[in-house]
């Protein structure tokens, strides 16, 4: 209850009772309605600039998270690029090189992707540029994981291939070195056994008790095992494939038979004198995509170093071949 107030009136001599008019009662409820409202809305202002909400907060803290989380990623993202850069480099350099197949062009690697915009979803956000930019980041890292994923397994059908290959050439000797008589007569010009003229020995004749052991010098199939080819007596033709065959003449007799899958080793015949031969012994030769070739450049299967120096130089004098 508010409080009467008095005025003394100096023409009545008395006290009279302050009368407050209702106008100016309004006028003062509406300056403190007025002041409080601004007020208020100071305190709310400042309040707003200095003194964070439950709400803030927490949307403060997802944000600084969210940026972690974003960093942490651009970190994985980077190292994922490094890495596969580096395995690139070396499929390339290396893979690609020892399996003699061309190596992929960079554009190709890391090539984005044209046509229609992918991300025009991701526009008209606060953050639309960080994001479609990380989005095309991962969908090229995606891209270049998948083309040297395929990269890795052709590499792989190649080591496959590169490893029957090696398995197919012919690359021991056929007779072992305890079993030889003598380097018989190597690939070249010498002197016919029967004629004596000067004539072209296509093949090695490696000297040998009758009944020594012949091994196949590579993986193949045996296409030929008879008699029926002149001066070659008993003789055996082993097709390895990628245009190499062996062939292993005047033969005591067979241990395989036509059409037989062989192993490098494995025993086939043994050494004879038939057909058109001056003594036990084996006459080898080895034909390349149909040509004879000297078969002295295939024995680091099996020889040492000393051996095949040894060899080589019996391979190189000129002298009397046995068939």
């Amino acid at each position: 209850m508010s409080k009467v107030k008095y005025y003394y009136d100096s023409e009545s001599l008395s006290y009279k009772k302050i009368e407050r008019k209702k106008r100016t009662t309004f006028k003062y409820a509406s300056i403190f309605i007025l002041g409080s409202a601004l007020f208020g809305f100071l305190f709310v202002f400042i309040a707003s600039q200095y003194i964070e909400s439950p709400k803030e907060r927490e949307l403060k803290r997802e944000l600084q998270n969210a940026q972690l989380q974003y960093e942490l990623l651009n970190k994985k993202m980077a190292e994922a690029e490094a890495v596969l850069a580096d395995v690139a480099d070396r499929d390339n350099n290396i893979y690609r090189v020892y399996f003699e197949a061309n190596p992929i062009p960079e554009e190709q690697r890391k090539a984005g992707f044209g046509g229609i915009n992918r991300y025009k979803d991701l526009e008209g956000f606060d953050n639309s540029k960080l994001i479609i930019e990380t989005s095309k980041r991962l969908d090229v890292l995606q891209k270049q994981i998948v083309v040297q994923s395929k990269s890795l397994d052709e590499i792989a059908q190649l080591a496959e291939e590169k490893e029957k290959l090696l398995a197919a050439i012919p690359a021991i000797q056929p007779v072992k070195n305890e079993d030889l008589t003598r380097m018989a007569s190597g690939y070249g010009m010498r002197s016919d056994p029967f004629t004596k003229v000067r004539k072209m020995h296509w093949g090695m004749d490696f000297s040998a008790p009758r009944g020594t052991p012949i091994y196949a010098s590579g993986d193949g199939v045996v296409k030929r095992a008879d008699s029926r080819a002149t001066g070659y007596g008993k003789h055996i033709r082993i097709d390895h494939g990628y245009g190499y065959v062996s062939l292993y003449a005047h033969l005591y007799k067979y241990n395989v038979r036509r059409n037989q899958k062989v192993k490098r080793g494995d025993l086939i015949g043994f050494v004879g004198s038939t057909g058109r031969s001056q003594g036990p012994h084996l006459h080898y030769e080895i034909f390349k995509d149909g040509q004879r070739i000297n078969p002295i450049n295939f024995y680091y299967g099996s020889l040492t170093a000393e051996e095949f120096n040894k060899l080589l130089e019996h391979a190189s004098i000129e002298n009397q071949s046995l068939d």
